[in-house]
């Protein structure tokens, strides 16, 4: 169960932010709409959400999942990878102090990503990526075990971030895509398979009793709603354009 979530509200350099995908620039003024309909479906599921000013300084820094990877006991304050983004932890740094006294830190020549680290229960998932380097996953992976939890690195071959193709909605249920659905390292668990076309709704997010969905995948909705999952759907085109995916648009604790 969460019980906080952050999120940053995206500034006007968004426009100017980081990208892989060829699907145009971002229309500002729908991407706030879209921002703020993704707060208020997190609301539904009953967390107290707390939304950061935009930074100008930081085009990408929306996606704050990439700044920290939280457990209930402690944060870990990652080194992002990608240079233009890396002191965007400067400004989180301060925000987890208000909810975290133990706070551990990915040091350099590590980078680590928070899109590409997924917890399942007590095991957590580190995707080396363009982003994630072997240094960093095993920095993470040494502080998680040293505090009791299982940690395994997986390399990538096709997605941007881990969480690009795959998440966890809990009772040993995975949604999966592209190189996760037959991945060794996840064989223990149940799938709901997206297929290519739908790719992109494998980044969802289990908050509580809701899993939230990007709109416009109707099969996707469909597999979970018949596995007893009750859905959100949130508009998300103008952040898919920037490669951003609905868990990267929060911290969630």
């Amino acid at each position: 169960m969460f019980k906080n979530v952050i999120v940053k509200k995206p500034g006007k350099s968004y426009v100017n932010g980081l990208t892989t995908s060829d699907l145009g620039e971002p229309n500002y003024d729908k991407l706030l709409v879209q921002h703020e309909a993704y707060i208020e479906a997190l609301k539904q599921c009953k967390v107290t959400v707390k939304e950061l000013p935009a930074s100008e300084d930081f085009p990408d820094s929306t996606f704050v999942e990439d700044t920290a990877v939280l457990t209930p006991d402690f944060a870990v304050i990652t080194n992002p990878g990608a240079p233009s983004r890396n002191a965007e932890i400067q400004e989180m740094e301060p925000v987890l102090k208000e909810f975290y006294t133990d706070i551990r830190y990915i040091k350099a020549p590590g980078t680590l990503d928070g899109g590409d680290v997924l917890q399942i229960d007590d095991h957590f998932y580190i995707g080396i990526s363009a982003r994630t380097n072997e240094t960093g996953a095993t920095q993470l992976k040494k502080i998680l075990e040293s505090t009791g939890y299982k940690a395994t690195i997986v390399p990538l071959k096709e997605f941007f971030h881990l969480k690009t193709g795959v998440a966890y909605l809990g009772n040993n249920l995975i949604v999966a895509a592209g190189e996760f659905i037959d991945h060794p390292d996840f064989t223990q668990y149940d799938k709901i398979i997206v297929s290519d076309e739908n790719e992109y709704s494998a980044n969802c997010i289990r908050v509580n009793d809701y899993v939230i969905i990007p709109k416009g995948y109707p099969e996707t909705k469909k597999q979970m709603n018949d596995r007893g999952y009750q859905t959100i759907e949130v508009e998300m085109t103008e952040f898919q354009k920037h490669d951003g995916g609905l868990s990267c648009l929060s911290l969630r604790f």
